[in-house]
């Protein structure tokens, strides 16, 4: 008798399992539209293909005033370099084995070459890719460049419709909160080129997702929803001031917190994926290879200093393990905690503190380059030395961790 109920418990058990993993969690959602889309909070939906956008009417505006009127102008401008990107990703599931998914978000044209940016995790994985401007006609692209760290993908057309012209591209440097912030999207993949405004509600946010931590970010209080992953954010004269990437949300949809990488870095980042189909990065040979020093972790262990980065593995042939910098020489238990101990500790980095592996990366990645040279402070046996790496371009091995 036991064995007879327990292959039922056991399925039902499964299936518990499954449905709970499908729950939605509070939290950060890339902005992208996965297939299935979520379940919508009306009963029926029907869309109808967007159309390329007209012109004004020759009299101008009824009733409208001069901020919808320049509104407006940016809209016919902009729209219809704005693109849905859907891709077709082969999942392999635990009762269907694989089948093929649908998702979609969205791009822009980025030059008469027909290259369009988008995020990466749009395109990640996709076996399949189309692109429309509108309309019914979608043209298959092809993957140009990815850049998994900084979230960005190219992708390539053969043929731009006619009198379509690229994004103007503008400056994140100079942006101030407080300043217009517009979004133009295919927000859940199926309301091609909505156009919704706000404001720009923060800058230079830290933002990890579960696949890479975005810095420098552009929150925004325009409407974001998925699906608008890889559309353009503008400022008030239609300019390129970011890419849109996720959402920060309880349900998944928008709650006034939308995400877009800062144009500065996609002006840095795409040229490159172009010419070369992926973007350099500075690596040192050890980020993470170690412990971030506390007051706590000194006393502990004994420290000479109070912060810093203390290495405990390189990795051999690194551009530091050539510099000659130390790993841990030996080990140390406290309490039921085994530390490797003894290796360099890295206190700065040009000059700049170093308190968490997060400083050091970020430095890295905004303010360095492939074949630059960093000079990192070390204290080692009580001795202060500096050290002059020249930063190599992270190893496939490593990305790819």
């Amino acid at each position: 008798m036991k064995h007879r109920v327990f292959l039922p418990a056991l399925l039902l058990l499964i299936v518990l399992i499954a449905v709970l993993a499908s729950c939605t969690v509070p939290g950060l959602f890339i902005a992208a539209t996965p297939t299935p889309t979520a379940t919508p909070r009306v009963q029926t939906v029907i869309v109808v293909a967007t159309p390329t956008p007209g012109p004004l009417p020759a009299g101008g505006l009824a009733g409208g005033d001069d901020v919808e009127a320049r509104r407006i102008a940016l809209y016919l401008r902009v729209a219809p370099a704005v693109v849905n990107v859907t891709t077709q990703v082969l999942r392999t599931d635990f009762f269907w084995g694989t089948t093929p998914e649908e998702g979609s978000g969205s791009g822009f044209l980025w030059d008469t070459d027909g290259h369009i940016v988008t995020n990466y995790h749009v395109i990640e994985g996709a076996q399949q890719i189309e692109v429309s401007f509108g309309g019914d006609t979608s043209l298959p692209a092809t993957v140009v460049g990815a850049d998994p760290v900084n979230d960005l993908a190219v992708i390539k057309v053969d043929a731009v419709p006619q009198d379509v012209q690229p994004v103007e591209v503008g400056t994140s440097t100079d942006l101030h909160v407080g300043q217009t912030a517009i979004v133009i999207g295919n927000p859940f993949g199926q309301f091609e080129r909505t156009m919704t405004v706000g404001i720009v509600s923060a800058i230079n946010r830290t933002i990890e997702t579960e696949s890479a931590v975005l810095r420098g970010v552009i929150q925004t209080d325009a409407a974001i929803n998925r699906g608008n992953s890889g559309g353009p954010l503008l400022d008030s004269r239609g300019r390129l001031i970011g890419v849109n990437s996720a959402i920060y949300s309880p349900s998944g949809t928008s709650a006034g917190v939308g995400l877009a990488i800062p144009v500065d870095k996609v002006m840095r980042v795409v040229p490159v994926l172009i010419a070369r189909g992926r973007f350099p990065h500075p690596w040192l040979g050890f980020e993470e290879l170690g412990y971030e020093i506390s007051p706590r972790l000194a006393q502990m262990l004994e420290l000479p200093v109070q912060s810093g980065l203390l290495i405990a593995q390189l990795y051999r042939g690194s551009p530091a393990d050539q510099a000659g910098m130390r790993g841990a020489q030996n080990e140390s238990i406290v309490g039921n905690r085994r530390y490797l101990v003894g290796g360099d500790i890295v206190t700065t980095v040009d000059d700049r503190p170093l308190q968490k592996w997060e400083d050091l990366r970020a430095y890295l990645e905004e303010k360095a380059a492939v074949g630059q040279e960093v000079a990192l402070n070390v204290v080692r046996n009580g001795e202060e030395l500096t050290f002059n790496v020249t930063l190599a371009d992270t190893p496939e091995s490593v990305r790819s961790r």
